[in-house]
């Protein structure tokens, strides 16, 4: 009898790794998803494609004539009109690349998602706890997409030159929202209970700088949606200034100058935190060796230093923006993207494995 429990654990032991497997894929594409966004917008391509076909715009225009129209309906906008009107064909099928890729990745990641579910569900890999988080799993994707096409159609008009910042940060905050269900999702299937720790005052001091990082992200968006760092390419100082003049006379959340302002002093602060933070768990961890935390307190830790050295460097070569050409500043902004996410990922795993208390 004992054997037939050890084999059967041992077996859903494999069907619950196989399933976290798959969600861990999920997070990777989610993050190359990200990533595509952050190419779209620093080639300047979101407004590229000016309709939104979920089933028929999977495919690229197949001849000359639907090249023709799709241009046409590109050149009706203002981003066209006032910075583009100089593009050739070529010009345009460069930049209809980058936003159609991003929504072929977008449709590839559904398929992915649908292909694992139909198989798993068939393969009886599901137990009934999965049911509901895969159900908001797909939920989330969805309204994902659709976050998408209201950020994109807030830029295709007369008057706008790109998406509108807050949209773009709602449409970023939310497909990080999703990464980190999939990664939680993933986490419970995969970190055995022996592997967790219990300390709720360094579990609250995690959480409170996942929720820092959070405002940075957002911050972070309004940065790249207002096109911010051109406005103060100067470090340590901002144009010279500690504080920008007459920043109480302009709003913290659509002046460039004062969201990048914001972006800087966040940053400061996130990074005192989070060596504190790393503090704090390190002296916590000495008597945990075999936990994940041992290991996992130093991402936050060296992600931080990185992403710091990224912004600064970031900011002082934005004077070399190139509109519609990816080149250092672009590179180096994705990279700050890329080390982001990275960043939150690691956060969130150490919220996971630090626990308040036990059950």
């Amino acid at each position: 009898m004992s054997y037939i429990c050890i084999k059967f654990s041992v077996v859903q032991d494999k069907k619950q790794k196989a399933v976290a497997y798959w969600l861990l894929a999920g997070v990777l594409m989610i993050m190359v998803q990200v990533l595509l966004g952050g190419i779209t917008r620093l080639t300047g391509s979101g407004l590229s494609i000016t309709e939104w076909k979920p089933i028929m715009g999977a495919l690229p225009p197949m001849s000359e004539e639907e090249w023709n129209k799709a241009f046409d309906g590109y050149k009706h906008i203002a981003q066209y009109k006032i910075l583009n009107h100089h593009f050739e064909l070529s010009d345009f099928k460069f930049i209809f690349f980058w936003e159609w890729i991003h929504r072929l990745w977008a449709r590839l990641l559904g398929v992915v998602f649908g292909i694992g579910f139909i198989y798993f569900l068939v393969k009886g890999y599901f137990d009934k706890k999965m049911v509901t988080p895969l159900i908001i799993l797909f939920i989330l994707g969805g309204v994902q997409g659709l976050i998408g096409w209201i950020m994109v159609d807030s830029g295709l008009n007369n008057t706008n030159l790109y998406v509108d910042h807050v949209k773009l940060a709602i449409h970023f905050i939310s497909a990080l929202i999703l990464l980190c269900y999939t990664l939680w999702f993933a986490l419970q299937l995969l970190v055995p209970e022996e592997r967790i720790v219990y300390n709720k005052r360094l579990r609250n001091f995690t959480i409170i700088n996942v929720a820092l990082l959070s405002i940075q992200l957002v911050y972070g968006a309004f940065m790249a949606g207002l096109k911010a760092a051109i406005a103060a390419p100067t470090w340590p100082l901002i144009n010279g200034n500690f504080i920008p003049p007459h920043m109480m006379e302009q709003s913290f959340f659509s002046h460039p100058l004062n969201v990048h302002f914001v972006h800087r002093e966040i940053a400061y602060v996130l990074f005192t935190l989070i060596m504190l933070w790393f503090g704090a768990a390190t002296k916590f961890a000495s008597g945990f060796k075999d936990s994940v935390l041992y290991s996992a307190k130093w991402w936050p830790f060296f992600l931080v230093i990185l992403q710091v050295v990224l912004g600064i460097v970031t900011v002082i070569s934005s004077p070399n923006i190139v509109f519609g050409k990816f080149l250092g500043f672009e590179t180096l902004a994705l990279l700050h993207q890329l080390v982001a996410m990275f960043l939150l990922i690691a956060l969130i795993v150490n919220v996971y494995i630090i626990r308040p208390k036990r059950q």
